[in-house]
């Protein structure tokens, strides 16, 4: 296939980063709410110029509005600021968090305050099209309670535990056999009548922990949610980095031992098996009479078991140890741990201090480690956000 010519690549890429960056805009504006122009720049990273030309663009096409409301003037006195904020018809979206063990949604206004939510445990790995239908299913009581016309609905975001094929939107690995060559987005669009639009579970979650949470003002972060699994997001220079076939960030599948543990993924000995909340309670589970589970295991830590505090401060090492590395190549200003583990002290202790021995001084000192702020709802915030940015941009 011949190259085409230099000038058409370089206007393709052009358009293809103010794209991006309207998105970027449309993003801050339907989590934040309106913003004058100069706090627009502050908060997506771009130049005042870029900013205002973008803002010019979207104004003129009708995706963005000016007002003076929204909040008071600083100082309380004084004729207020312009602002803009996101011109979207009444209506609402909607988001689904599909985890390993449980479906919730949310059903949201325009710009993505939550009006109503429900979750419900299932266990999905292995029924993808029966998982979708309880999913549509409470898409249609979430609505309901949150007095939103379905017919109104103008897009949905949802994540699911398993990396998404970029180029054709399946689920391509072996995590969620249920689901192999699955479409989720063409699979529900078609049960809910409305444009759906599916990421990772990891992916989402640092989106809103970014946008919504403990990440608020950063720009490179990592977000590892510790559950069932171990998965991890990417967010580099304010957006979500997804890697050139959606795989970037999978950090519970980095090889720690030749002959560990076969994974779900096919290979042996990722991290996800040594440091999972599965993995954990397994190993944990002989020295206690009692039948264990994450809550209980927590509960534990906080009256002080010395042998749950070292279990977690060793699964805390172990990571640590990887985001070492990974910290050393992508030089993050703060990691998040999200996922039922966010609370255990003893993780952080021994993901703090791993990082701190492997990765290069100057990194290390640069990165801070903390628990999400968001908790188990970091996904569906994530799902929300999604929706309203892909709304907002008229995807």
């Amino acid at each position: 296939m011949p190259t085409p010519p230099r000038s058409r690549s370089r206007g393709g890429s052009l358009e293809d980063l103010r794209r991006s960056n309207r998105r970027l805009i449309l993003a801050h504006l339907g989590s934040q709410g309106p913003l004058s122009r100069a706090e627009l720049a502050r908060s997506t990273g771009l130049s005042a110029t870029t900013v205002s030309s973008l803002v010019n663009e979207m104004l003129a096409a009708g995706q963005l509005r000016e007002t003076r409301t929204g909040r008071p003037h600083k100082g309380g006195s004084g004729r207020p600021p312009l602002l803009v904020e996101l011109a979207t018809p009444p209506g609402g979206v909607v988001g689904v968090d599909i985890g390993h063990g449980h479906v919730r949604v949310a059903a949201a206004g325009p710009t993505g305050e939550v009006l109503a939510e429900d979750v419900r445990g299932l266990d999905v790995d292995a029924a993808g099209t029966p998982t979708l239908d309880v999913a549509a299913a409470m898409i249609r009581e979430v609505l309901g309670e949150a007095g939103l016309d379905p017919a109104q609905v103008h897009g949905a975001g949802m994540c699911v535990p398993a990396p998404l094929d970029r180029g054709t939107g399946t689920v391509s690995t072996g995590i969620l056999p249920g689901w192999h060559g699955l479409s989720p987005a063409a699979e529900l669009e078609r049960r809910i009548g409305a444009p759906v639009i599916v990421d990772n579970d990891a992916n989402l979650g640092a989106l809103a922990e970014v946008r919504h949470g403990a990440a608020r003002g950063h720009h490179d972060v990592v977000y590892v949610k510790l559950a069932s699994g171990v998965g991890s997001g990417l967010v580099l220079g304010g957006r979500v980095h997804r890697g050139a076939t959606g795989m970037a960030g999978e950090l519970g599948h980095v090889r720690i031992g030749e002959d560990g543990e076969v994974c779900r993924c096919g290979n042996r000995g990722c991290l996800e098996t040594r440091v999972s909340a599965r993995s954990l309670l397994r190993a944990l589970q002989p020295a206690h009479d009692e039948q264990l589970s994450i809550a209980r295991v927590l509960e534990l830590e906080r009256r002080g078991d010395a042998g749950v505090r070292r279990a977690l401060s060793d699964a805390g090492a172990t990571i640590g140890r990887a985001l070492a590395d990974l910290s050393n190549h992508l030089n993050p200003s703060m990691v998040v741990i999200g996922g039922p583990l966010r609370s255990a002290g003893s993780v952080l202790d021994g993901v703090r201090l791993a990082v701190d021995r492997y990765a290069q001084p100057a990194t290390a000192g640069a990165l801070r480690v903390v628990p999400g702020e968001l908790g188990e709802r970091a996904e569906v915030v994530g799902a929300v956000t999604l929706a309203v940015a892909m709304v907002s941009s008229g995807d």
